[in-house]
């Protein structure tokens, strides 16, 4: 269960069957059912989340009732609310499962002993925090350049796969339309 995130961390730093052994401890798997919520409006984010298999997505709901989604995290994937995580503060966002998603889960408070006990995991999540960066960087940059149409055929043939697993629905939150467009849009393809 735990081979992806042993895997994962060896792409940005190396370490020993033994070190994995305890860094292995600071975690707990859990299994969640599909739209089950991890972190609600209000609430403290208290935890990091690898996802071992399924999807996760971080959205809010915006003052007219709808849900904006701002991020997905597949296989390999971290997801938590950065800003409320380190703050402390109570988060605007939601995390929830799209699919049953397994993950392993870091408690604030294991991370911080994972941490100083273990050196060779601030270069790990450095790694992570720095190619998360880079991503959402290329997302604004994206959003500005580009149409709504150029961003969902961009979307579409870079992450073909993707598409095939997470709702229209939620594409489109994603991306910032309503289904109706998206549908409009991938009519237009077939047409």
């Amino acid at each position: 269960m735990f081979d992806p995130l042993k895997t994962h961390i060896n792409k940005f730093a190396q370490i020993s069957d033994d070190e994995f052994q305890r860094i292995s401890t600071y975690f707990q798997h859990r299994i969640l059912k599909k739209k089950e919520n991890l972190l609600v409006e209000g609430q403290v984010c208290r935890a990091n989340y690898f996802v071992l298999n399924g999807i996760l997505r971080k959205f809010f709901i915006n003052d007219k009732g709808v849900e904006q989604t701002t991020e997905f995290a597949i296989e390999n994937w971290w997801m938590t609310e950065t800003f409320s995580y380190l703050n402390k503060e109570p988060t605007p966002f939601y995390i929830q499962a799209v699919q049953q998603t397994d993950v392993l889960v870091i408690q604030q408070a294991g991370y911080d002993n994972l941490l100083q006990e273990h050196p060779v995991m601030e270069r790990y999540f450095r790694c992570i925090y720095q190619k998360a960066y880079a991503a959402a960087q290329m997302r604004i940059k994206f959003i500005y350049e580009h149409s709504r149409e150029e961003l969902y055929h961009h979307f579409r043939k870079n992450q073909p796969e993707f598409l095939q697993r997470v709702p229209q629905y939620l594409v489109a939150s994603y991306l910032g339309f309503t289904p109706e467009y998206l549908s409009e849009i991938r009519k237009k393809k077939f047409s």
